[in-house]
């Protein structure tokens, strides 16, 4: 069996935690973009395309999902330490009409496009989680040195009007400032975990193809067996 397609590219995902935390949290206003970006010009160029109107805007949508694709593959590199191989095919040195068709023929393109569109929904996941897990593991973790400052003098769960439980001095606050940091362990165990996953399926949207990994595999087995 020769070499999987994560060895061969000389990386494994496995990223820093800051890289990661700022990488996850960059995704839902990214992913935003590019949901808007590719709906509403790719549906106005097939509304319009009919009339030759949409052919400029779906062509601008094209150019558009490759360059962002581009720049995802470097920020995963950058912020997440995976590298992502550029995916597309070659462009005939020559013909507007050749390189175009080459473009729209290019598996590699519309991943871009669906990668865009489906940043949305994960963005919307993973700043959810992330925003969650670190911003109650740090407020838990610093209660004792501002629960007296609160309103009230204390720290009221759940609510200030249904006093549960009530913190109202450092010492009290201690086994809250406990619980912070093993949820501020678990905080940061995920966030290398949900950044390792991203770069995965980053790796599988936005590089090459099953068709492309094949190959550079079986290039890889026959210089393997002639050396």
């Amino acid at each position: 069996m020769g070499p999987t397609y994560s060895a061969l590219d000389g990386t494994r995902p496995r990223p820093p935690v800051l890289g990661s935390l700022g990488y996850l949290l960059c995704n839902l206003p990214l992913g935003v973009a590019g949901f808007a970006l590719m709906v509403t010009l790719f549906t106005a160029g097939l509304g319009t395309a009919i009339v030759w109107v949409g052919l400029p805007v779906l062509a601008a949508g094209v150019l558009i999902a490759r360059a962002a694709g581009r720049f995802e593959r470097a920020r995963v590199h950058r912020m997440l330490g995976a590298y992502i191989p550029t995916p597309y095919k070659p462009l005939p040195e020559f013909g507007l009409q050749a390189r175009w068709r080459a473009r729209l023929t290019d598996g590699a393109t519309w991943r871009d496009v669906l990668y865009l569109v489906l940043l949305l929904p994960l963005g919307i996941a993973e700043f959810t989680i992330v925003v969650s897990l670190w911003s109650v593991g740090l407020a838990a973790t610093t209660l004792p040195f501002y629960c007296t400052y609160l309103p009230g003098g204390a720290y009221f769960f759940p609510a200030f009007d249904e006093r549960w439980i009530v913190v109202d001095s450092p010492v009290d606050a201690l086994p809250w400032a406990a619980l912070g940091l093993i949820i501020l362990a678990c905080a940061i165990a995920l966030t290398r975990g949900m950044g390792t996953a991203h770069a995965l399926f980053a790796r599988a949207m936005l590089g090459p193809g099953p068709r492309a990994r094949r190959l550079v595999e079986s290039d890889t087995d026959r210089r393997g067996a002639v050396a």
